[in-house]
């Protein structure tokens, strides 16, 4: 299965690889294990959800900014690995939501990108370990923050 055709049958397009914020590396690489920094719900380095969810977003929306997590988490790769079709899958994936008090369904804002790599990489090697936490504020205001582990063919 070709990724980048995997990803367009879905409705999606990579972005750009989005700007660094400060001082660290975009993708690190131990072995055959593959750490991406945090990636936010941002476009062309821009929030695109912001706010907290329980307050100024609902659930669906902050799973469209897990979606786009997930996607700028992708360009990331792509930029260093120049092809998407040497990851085997995921194995985990650490988020960060933004949420009023009160707010705890942070695992269902977080389904939104494990879907999306489920959709894209299949049961077995799209489907990782997970944590979703909930924070008060994120960077820029960005409503969803992830940080993933990807593991090489």
């Amino acid at each position: 299965m070709d990724i980048y055709k995997r990803i367009e049958e879905l409705g999606y397009e990579l972005p750009p690889a989005a700007p660094k914020g400060g001082i660290y590396k975009p993708v690190k690489q131990v072995g055959n294990l593959l750490y991406i920094s945090g990636q936010g719900a941002t476009r062309d380095g821009k929030p695109a959800v912001s706010g907290k969810l329980g307050k100024d977003r609902t659930i669906e929306e902050g799973q469209e900014a897990a979606r786009i997590c997930t996607l700028n988490a992708l360009s990331a790769l792509d930029a260093y690995l120049g092809d998407l079709n040497k990851v085997k899958g995921i194995v985990k994936i650490l988020a960060f939501v933004a949420s009023a008090d009160g707010f705890n369904s942070q695992p269902k804002v977080v389904d939104g990108a494990s879907q999306l790599l489920r959709d894209i990489f299949g049961e077995e090697d799209g489907v990782g370990a997970r944590s979703a936490i909930s924070t008060n504020e994120l960077p820029g205001g960005i409503s969803v923050e992830i940080e993933y582990i990807f593991e090489l063919k």
